[in-house]
């Protein structure tokens, strides 16, 4: 059974290059006949509220219910002065076990320089306490992302090389998701003893 695939684009902006990223690998992970679907949460266009405020705009439970389906993730964070950006870190607030427990995910850092790996350390080193996701060892980095990526061919030999690189980074996904979706079924994730991390 193929996976289903959601893909976080952790940009609060409209149109984020995030956003662009997502997109693009969401419409790879198709091409490839790699996945069962793939869906992108697009934080800039549907963005949740700063937790604890009221999610009056909806956009939640609609979110919830992509993660409840997917069997892997894409992590897109972009980098703001070093940092993950707060869009994201919040839906790690909103995203916990339930929905994310024990599902392998790419992350992918995305920079407009020559930065981008910053927040995926930070991811690494927080985002997993509570939410147990299962990130690869393995990620992409996406520097000079406005020249990347883009429709059309590649733009230059970098742009070429990425694109590779990405085709191989989401074969390698979809055989985690396989792989861990065995797993899930073996494990206890709802004891409530154990719903928070260490």
């Amino acid at each position: 059974m193929s996976p289903n695939i959601v893909l976080v684009a952790g940009s609060s902006q409209l149109d984020s290059q995030s956003a662009k990223v997502a997109r693009y690998l969401a419409g790879r992970l198709e091409s490839l006949a790699l996945c069962g679907w793939a869906q992108v949460i697009d934080l800039g266009a549907t963005p949740l509220p700063l937790w604890p405020a009221a999610d009056t705009q909806g956009h939640w439970p609609q979110h919830r219910e992509l993660l409840h389906e997917a069997d892997a993730l894409v992590v897109i964070a972009p980098e703001w002065h070093g940092m993950a950006c707060p869009a994201l870190k919040n839906f790690f607030v909103y995203a916990g076990l339930r929905e994310l427990g024990h599902k392998p995910a790419l992350p992918v850092g995305v920079s407009a320089g020559q930065g981008g790996a910053y927040p995926l350390a930070e991811l690494r080193a927080s985002s997993y306490k509570n939410s147990r996701i299962a990130y690869l060892p393995e990620q992409l980095v996406v520097r000079q992302v406005e020249s990347v990526l883009n429709e059309g061919p590649p733009s230059d030999e970098n742009d070429q090389r990425l694109r590779e690189r990405a085709d191989w980074a989401l074969h390698m996904l979809c055989q985690y998701a396989g792989a861990l979706r065995e797993v899930r079924q073996r494990i206890d994730l709802h004891n409530p003893a154990y719903a928070n991390g260490m």
